[in-house]
Protein backbone atom coordinates (compact mmCIF):
# COMPACT_ATOMS: atom_id res chain seq x y z
CA UNK A 1 0.00 0.00 0.00
CA UNK A 2 1.87 3.35 -0.95
CA UNK A 3 2.24 6.14 1.78
CA UNK A 4 -0.16 8.76 0.78
CA UNK A 5 0.85 11.38 3.60
CA UNK A 6 4.11 13.61 4.30
CA UNK A 7 3.17 12.25 7.91
CA UNK A 8 3.24 8.91 7.22
CA UNK A 9 6.29 9.81 4.71
CA UNK A 10 8.04 11.21 8.28
CA UNK A 11 7.42 8.30 10.35
CA UNK A 12 9.02 5.74 7.51
CA UNK A 13 12.26 7.98 7.44
CA UNK A 14 12.71 8.34 11.12
CA UNK A 15 12.08 4.67 11.72
CA UNK A 16 14.66 3.93 9.12
CA UNK A 17 16.97 7.01 10.44
CA UNK A 18 15.94 6.08 13.83
CA UNK A 19 16.92 2.16 14.43
CA UNK A 20 20.46 2.24 14.81
CA UNK A 21 20.03 4.35 17.65
CA UNK A 22 17.51 1.89 19.70
CA UNK A 23 20.02 -0.18 21.06
CA UNK A 24 24.00 -0.74 21.29
CA UNK A 25 22.79 -4.29 19.61
CA UNK A 26 21.22 -2.13 16.54
CA UNK A 27 23.92 0.21 16.14
CA UNK A 28 26.91 -2.18 15.56
CA UNK A 29 25.07 -4.16 13.69
CA UNK A 30 24.37 -1.05 11.65
CA UNK A 31 28.04 -0.30 11.60
CA UNK A 32 29.28 -3.97 10.70
CA UNK A 33 26.49 -3.59 7.79
CA UNK A 34 28.27 -0.69 6.48
CA UNK A 35 31.56 -1.48 6.83
CA UNK A 36 30.79 -4.57 4.75
CA UNK A 37 29.10 -3.08 2.34
CA UNK A 38 31.79 0.04 1.79
CA UNK A 39 34.48 -3.40 1.78
CA UNK A 40 32.22 -5.16 -0.75
CA UNK A 41 32.49 -2.15 -2.97
CA UNK A 42 36.04 -1.60 -2.57
CA UNK A 43 36.71 -4.73 -3.76
CA UNK A 44 33.93 -5.22 -6.31
CA UNK A 45 34.24 -1.71 -8.33
CA UNK A 46 37.53 -1.73 -9.99
CA UNK A 47 37.00 -5.50 -10.81
CA UNK A 48 33.82 -4.43 -12.45
CA UNK A 49 35.17 -1.05 -14.11
CA UNK A 50 38.39 -3.39 -15.13
CA UNK A 51 41.35 -0.61 -13.91
CA UNK A 52 42.32 -0.36 -10.37
CA UNK A 53 41.30 3.52 -8.64
CA UNK A 54 45.05 3.70 -8.41
CA UNK A 55 46.32 3.27 -11.70
CA UNK A 56 43.36 5.80 -12.26
CA UNK A 57 44.30 8.26 -10.71
CA UNK A 58 47.86 8.30 -11.13
CA UNK A 59 47.10 8.56 -14.97
CA UNK A 60 44.64 11.16 -14.55
CA UNK A 61 47.24 12.78 -12.32
CA UNK A 62 50.30 12.75 -14.78
CA UNK A 63 48.29 13.53 -17.60
CA UNK A 64 47.17 16.66 -16.16
CA UNK A 65 50.38 17.55 -14.98
CA UNK A 66 51.83 16.78 -17.91
CA UNK A 67 52.17 20.49 -20.24
CA UNK A 68 50.02 20.31 -23.53
CA UNK A 69 52.84 20.93 -26.85
CA UNK A 70 50.97 19.59 -29.11
CA UNK A 71 52.83 15.79 -28.72
CA UNK A 72 51.36 12.65 -27.47
CA UNK A 73 52.49 11.65 -24.04
CA UNK A 74 54.48 8.75 -23.91
CA UNK A 75 52.07 5.78 -22.37
CA UNK A 76 53.81 4.40 -19.61
CA UNK A 77 54.87 0.76 -20.02
CA UNK A 78 53.19 -2.53 -18.55
CA UNK A 79 55.97 -4.93 -18.64
CA UNK A 80 57.12 -5.89 -15.07
CA UNK A 81 60.80 -5.83 -14.15
CA UNK A 82 62.91 -8.99 -13.86
CA UNK A 83 63.08 -9.65 -9.75
CA UNK A 84 66.03 -12.07 -9.46
CA UNK A 85 69.48 -10.75 -9.43
CA UNK A 86 71.25 -9.81 -13.17
CA UNK A 87 74.57 -10.05 -11.04
CA UNK A 88 75.96 -13.38 -9.16
CA UNK A 89 76.78 -12.94 -5.82
CA UNK A 90 80.16 -12.69 -5.27
CA UNK A 91 81.74 -15.17 -3.02
CA UNK A 92 84.93 -13.71 -1.21
CA UNK A 93 88.35 -15.13 -2.42
CA UNK A 94 90.32 -16.79 0.58
CA UNK A 95 93.56 -15.51 1.36
CA UNK A 96 96.44 -16.30 3.75
CA UNK A 97 95.61 -15.44 7.17
CA UNK A 98 96.71 -12.30 8.57
CA UNK A 99 99.34 -12.77 11.40
CA UNK A 100 97.70 -9.42 12.76
CA UNK A 101 94.54 -10.77 12.57
CA UNK A 102 95.00 -13.50 13.97
CA UNK A 103 97.31 -11.58 16.94
CA UNK A 104 94.51 -9.52 17.73
CA UNK A 105 92.32 -12.86 18.42
CA UNK A 106 94.98 -13.69 20.88
CA UNK A 107 95.07 -10.36 22.66
CA UNK A 108 90.74 -10.50 22.41
CA UNK A 109 90.70 -14.02 24.21
CA UNK A 110 93.09 -13.28 26.88
CA UNK A 111 91.30 -10.11 27.52
CA UNK A 112 88.10 -11.75 27.51
CA UNK A 113 89.10 -14.15 29.80
CA UNK A 114 90.70 -11.64 32.86
CA UNK A 115 87.83 -11.17 34.33
CA UNK A 116 88.82 -11.03 38.52
CA UNK A 117 85.69 -11.37 41.14
CA UNK A 118 83.87 -8.84 41.63
CA UNK A 119 84.82 -6.87 38.65
CA UNK A 120 82.23 -4.86 36.77
CA UNK A 121 81.26 -4.84 33.20
CA UNK A 122 82.80 -1.34 32.18
CA UNK A 123 86.26 -2.62 33.74
CA UNK A 124 86.19 -6.10 31.88
CA UNK A 125 84.85 -4.15 28.70
CA UNK A 126 87.90 -1.35 29.11
CA UNK A 127 90.42 -4.51 28.24
CA UNK A 128 88.81 -5.29 25.14
CA UNK A 129 87.80 -1.88 23.47
CA UNK A 130 90.91 -1.28 21.31
CA UNK A 131 90.46 -4.38 20.20
CA UNK A 132 86.62 -5.08 19.68
CA UNK A 133 84.56 -3.20 16.35
CA UNK A 134 82.29 -0.22 18.15
CA UNK A 135 79.52 -1.90 16.26
CA UNK A 136 80.05 -4.71 18.88
CA UNK A 137 81.01 -2.84 21.99
CA UNK A 138 77.36 -2.49 22.85
CA UNK A 139 76.59 -5.96 22.61
CA UNK A 140 79.64 -7.27 24.81
CA UNK A 141 78.47 -4.98 26.81
CA UNK A 142 75.29 -6.63 28.14
CA UNK A 143 77.28 -9.11 28.95
CA UNK A 144 78.28 -10.30 32.59
CA UNK A 145 82.02 -11.21 33.62
CA UNK A 146 81.52 -13.24 36.71
CA UNK A 147 79.45 -15.90 33.73
CA UNK A 148 82.15 -16.56 32.23
CA UNK A 149 83.39 -19.61 32.31
CA UNK A 150 86.68 -19.59 31.48
CA UNK A 151 89.73 -18.33 33.39
CA UNK A 152 92.57 -18.61 31.15
CA UNK A 153 93.68 -19.31 27.17
CA UNK A 154 94.96 -22.85 27.11
CA UNK A 155 96.42 -22.94 23.51
CA UNK A 156 97.36 -21.31 20.22
CA UNK A 157 94.56 -19.66 17.83
CA UNK A 158 93.67 -21.52 15.02
CA UNK A 159 92.52 -20.20 11.75
CA UNK A 160 89.70 -21.89 10.75
CA UNK A 161 88.44 -19.53 7.58
CA UNK A 162 90.32 -16.64 5.98
CA UNK A 163 89.53 -14.01 3.34
CA UNK A 164 90.64 -10.95 2.29
CA UNK A 165 89.29 -8.63 4.78
CA UNK A 166 87.87 -11.02 7.73
CA UNK A 167 89.22 -14.44 9.80
CA UNK A 168 87.74 -16.59 11.82
CA UNK A 169 89.91 -18.41 14.55
CA UNK A 170 89.55 -20.79 17.10
CA UNK A 171 91.28 -20.27 20.51
CA UNK A 172 90.89 -22.77 23.07
CA UNK A 173 90.62 -21.91 26.53
CA UNK A 174 89.92 -23.81 30.00
CA UNK A 175 86.33 -23.34 29.22
CA UNK A 176 84.51 -23.91 25.97
CA UNK A 177 86.70 -22.87 22.91
CA UNK A 178 85.98 -19.05 21.52
CA UNK A 179 85.23 -18.67 17.86
CA UNK A 180 86.61 -15.22 17.16
CA UNK A 181 85.78 -13.47 13.89
CA UNK A 182 87.95 -10.45 13.03
CA UNK A 183 87.41 -7.76 10.13
CA UNK A 184 89.53 -5.29 8.72
CA UNK A 185 88.84 -2.26 9.36
CA UNK A 186 90.25 1.31 8.47
CA UNK A 187 91.30 1.36 12.50
CA UNK A 188 93.61 -1.87 11.67
CA UNK A 189 92.05 -6.13 12.49
CA UNK A 190 89.09 -5.70 14.99
CA UNK A 191 86.82 -8.34 16.87
CA UNK A 192 83.31 -8.25 15.37
CA UNK A 193 81.89 -11.38 17.04
CA UNK A 194 82.58 -13.89 18.70
CA UNK A 195 80.71 -17.35 19.88
CA UNK A 196 81.41 -20.85 21.39
CA UNK A 197 83.56 -23.27 18.80
CA UNK A 198 81.76 -26.78 18.24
Amino acid sequence: MPIRTNRGRTAVYRRLWGFPLRSPRHLVGTLVFLALVVTALGIGLPKVLGKPAAAQTGAAASSSAAPHTGVAAPVPSTETLPTRLTQPLVTPTSAAPSPEAVNVARQWANAWVRHPAGISNADWLNGMRGLTTDEYLPVMSTVDPGNIPATKVTGDPTVVESYVSSVKVVVPTDGPKLSITVVKTDAGWRVSDYDQAS
